[in-house]
Order: structure tokens, then C-alpha cells, then sequence
């Protein structure tokens, strides 16, 4: 059975336990038992959350786990002495150290993210590019995986993390099973975007969010205004007038916006030619998304597939 070491901080968010539930899940499903959890905070005992709900801890100390998570919170607080002597001492004996969200903080005072790739919520990039100038920040990541060490972004993020985790533990199966109970419909790698563009778009009516869904299942057909507006059960005036007045923008640029999160995908998580994928997300040929890459992220796809496999 693996040892799970997760550390609160006072007025922690509820959500930030999320993550826990891959291995709360895995223990409830897999026999044996898989994994040992302990839940930390500095000086033991009750952590109020930032809603007032109370949870019990145990103190730092000279336990052995095998990974180590820091919790996010709803701001940057500093890293107390305690808490920076802990994870140092824990990155020499854990096989795996983490954070979620702002606890990337407490890794960077460590200084265990020097010269490594890692990631926080976006809400606070900025900040921790400015303190820790020696880390190299992948800002728009789920999460990120540099030897030992993996940091997530948001606490939706730390659930995508964990089941990373557990995949590397024990199998694809066993991710997929808990993903599954847990009734996430995918598995986000870590690469994906922090940014979702069909949330983006926030379509309101069924009609729309039909038309979406359609669209985003089947980025490599010709989606014309015609196909979408017979999916939304709408003439094709009502439906271009309809989905601007609910999405702020144009059916052809919602859709050149779903193909591009789905290249970008692919890209960094595939071996594919890059012309097959302009195919597959419905660019039709190379050039074409080459444009749409120069226009909204400013380099070229060969350009984006060099980050995400360095």
C-alpha cells in the first residue's frame, strides 16, 4: 500500500480535497487496498476551511510517504519555516512530491523547482513567475509531471493530477475504472488547456449547446451553418442570430476556436504529422491551421509541439 501525505493550510478550500477522491475511489473498488492516506497541517489538529467546516489533521513529523501533496488555497500565503524544512526533507526520502493550485508556492520556497517545469491555477502565473525567475513556468497546463515532481493548476485540476498518479501506479485500467465510478467523462492529460473554448462560449439554450456538442465531436466534418442550424432545429437565420446573441461571436469562429483547442491537444499529446492533424480537427490542410495558430497563439505548430515534448 502506497503512503499519501496531503498538507492543508488554514481557510483552505473544500474543493482542494477533490483530488484525494482518485484514492479514496481506487481503496473502494480495488482489493487490495492501494492507498494509505494522512492528512497534514503544521501544527496538527483542527484546519477550518474557508467556509468554516472543520477537519482533523496530524502534525508534521518524521513520517515516510511515499508522495507528498500540497494543497492549494484561495491566495499565496507564505511558506512557514516548518513547512519549507518539511517539504525539503520530504523531497530526499518521497518517491513523488506535488502541489496543487498556490502550493506550487511552497515547492518554489524550497527551491525544488528550480531549473524544473511546473504550473499553478492562472490566477496566480504571474506571481509566480516574478518570485521564482529560476523555474520554468508551463503557464497554461492541467498539470505537469518533471521527475519526481508534479504540480497542477486549479483543484479541478488536482483530480486530473491524481489520476495520473494512479495510472502510473497501477495501470491504465485502474485509472480508467475510477475515472469511470467517479463519472468523469475523460481523462485530461496534463498538457491540456486551463482554458475550456466551449466554456468560454457559454451558450445558454439547449438548441446551442446542441449545435456545440455536435460540432465538438465532429470537428472533422464540414460544419457548415446549414448542418449546425439542422442540429439546433432552427433555420439557418435563426440559428446565426440566435448563437451570436448567446455566445458573443460567429458559428465559424466558435468552430475555428474548438479545432484549435483540439490540435493543440493533439499536438502535444500525439505523434501525429502535423498535416494529419489539420485532417483530423477539420482544417483541411496544413497551411490553413498554420494561419490559425500565427493568428491566435503567435507561432506555428511545429513551434507548440517543441514545448510540450521538451
Amino acid at each position: 500500500m502506497l503512503s499519501v501525505g496531503f498538507v492543508v493550510t488554514p481557510d483552505f478550500p473544500v474543493m482542494s480535497l477533490a483530488a484525494l477522491s482518485v484514492f479514496e475511489f481506487a481503496n473502494l473498488n480495488v482489493t487490495p487496498k492501494r492507498y494509505d492516506i494522512h492528512l497534514l497541517s503544521e501544527h496538527g489538529g483542527p484546519i477550518t476551511t474557508v467556509m468554516g467546516a472543520r477537519l482533523d489533521t496530524a502534525a508534521f513529523g518524521d513520517q515516510h510517504f511515499d508522495t507528498l501533496i500540497i494543497g492549494g488555497n484561495t491566495q499565496v500565503i507564505p511558506t512557514s519555516p516548518a513547512l519549507a524544512a518539511f517539504v525539503t526533507e520530504a523531497a530526499k526520502r518521497s518517491r513523488r512530491i506535488s502541489s496543487i493550485c498556490t502550493g506550487a508556492f511552497a515547492l518554489a520556497d524550497a527551491g525544488l523547482l528550480d531549473g524544473r517545469r511546473a504550473t499553478t491555477h492562472w490566477l496566480f502565473t504571474q506571481a509566480l513567475r516574478d518570485g521564482y525567475p529560476a523555474l520554468k513556468l508551463q503557464e497554461d497546463r492541467l498539470y505537469v509531471i518533471d521527475g519526481p515532481v508534479w504540480t497542477a493548476a486549479g483543484n479541478s485540476a488536482g483530480i486530473d493530477l491524481t489520476l495520473g498518479m494512479l495510472e502510473r501506479d497501477y495501470g491504465a485500467e485502474v485509472a480508467q475504472l475510477v475515472a469511470r465510478i467517479m463519472v468523469i467523462d475523460t481523462q485530461r492529460p496534463g498538457s491540456q488547456s486551463q482554458h475550456s473554448a466551449l466554456l468560454a462560449l457559454h451558450p445558454k439554450s439547449d438548441r446551442i449547446q446542441d449545435a456545440l456538442g455536435h460540432a465538438r465531436r465532429n470537428l472533422h466534418t464540414d460544419l457548415s451553418i446549414e448542418r449546425l442550424a439542422e442540429v439546433a432545429r432552427l433555420s439557418p437565420r435563426q440559428f446565426s442570430r440566435a448563437f451570436r446573441a448567446e455566445t458573443g461571436t460567429t458559428p465559424a469562429k466558435a468552430i475555428e476556436s474548438l479545432r484549435l483547442e483540439a490540435a493543440q491537444l493533439m499536438i502535444a499529446q500525439s505523434r501525429h504529422p502535423i498535416d494529419v492533424i489539420a485532417t483530423e480537427t477539420g482544417f483541411g490542410d496544413q497551411e490553413r491551421m498554420r494561419r490559425a495558430f500565427m493568428r491566435v497563439h503567435g507561432q506555428p505548430p511545429q513551434a507548440l509541439r517543441r514545448v510540450a515534448q521538451g
